[in-house]
């Protein structure tokens, strides 16, 4: 199966550990590849990011759903496996779980989780979506289609953006919005992470005003891996799109410079 991966390359490289950016629910490698790749690119990192199977251009679309946490986990090793050594690994969201359930099986010189799924699991924060927004979840799971939870601008905005994003930013973001696998959405209910079999040193970033994991689970999330931990005030979910992006970028890249060489 053939996996989309978006490479940006520095003019002065100033370290020999690559990044690879995992992807949340619904987005594509080319979520990262808005702002945050060609940033760190500039400030001297080998940018990779990966298109999950069925997402972006990658291969796949047609057994989407059918697709589990197993197989993603499957396209980072894969992904990993083509670069020139092992990088540290930077998922968000639903990427934040796969990154989670690599680490378990994988080392890393440093992991970074960007409003993750939960240590604990998406039990209680996706109990408290449903309850705030009974008829979509109603509609989402009858049709299977995490996919209606972004797929019209107001809807995206909602639930991944600030009140004060740019509105045509995030129309054209709706528009590239794809499916999700139904089935590796709800393994972020059940499948629990393992943090005692990690040992990469993680950062684990949040947002004061994300309105799908809230900062709470981020600070819980980060005491389990006895990782670093950063919520950003006045920020939603996508971080690596929202207006004030580059303040996450460079609290990344502070932070990598001193796990990373």
């Amino acid at each position: 199966m053939k996996l989309e991966i978006i490479n940006r390359e520095p003019r002065e490289k100033r370290f020999k550990t690559p990044l690879l950016f995992v992807h949340g629910s619904c987005h594509a490698a080319w979520a990262w590849d808005e702002y945050f790749l060609p940033y760190f690119a500039e400030n001297g990192f080998s940018c990779f990011a990966v298109s999950l199977r069925g997402h972006g251009k990658s291969e796949g679309v047609e057994k989407l759903n059918r697709a589990s946490a197993a197989d993603y986990v499957a396209d980072v090793c894969r992904a990993v496996s083509t670069l020139p050594q092992t990088p540290a690994v930077i998922g968000h969201s639903l990427g934040g779980f796969i990154v989670q359930k690599f680490l378990e099986k994988t080392d890393a010189p440093a992991g970074i989780l960007i409003a993750p799924s939960p240590s604990e699991g998406m039990f209680w924060s996706g109990a408290k979506l449903q309850l705030q927004n009974p008829l979509l979840f109603t509609k989402v799971a009858l049709k299977r289609d995490f996919q209606m939870l972004y797929n019209t601008p107001e809807r995206a905005k909602k639930f991944l953006f600030s009140t004060d994003a740019d509105d045509e930013k995030v129309s054209e973001y709706s528009r590239r919005f794809g499916k999700e696998s139904y089935r590796a959405a709800m393994e972020m209910i059940y499948n629990l992470p393992n943090p005692k079999k990690v040992k990469t040193p993680l950062l684990v970033l949040g947002a004061d005003n994300d309105a799908i994991i809230a900062p709470k689970k981020i600070e819980k999330t980060a005491r389990a891996y006895n990782a670093d931990c950063k919520i950003f005030p006045r920020m939603a979910h996508d971080m690596m799109l929202e207006r004030d992006w580059q303040t996450v970028a460079d609290f990344m890249i502070g932070w990598l410079e001193k796990k990373i060489k």
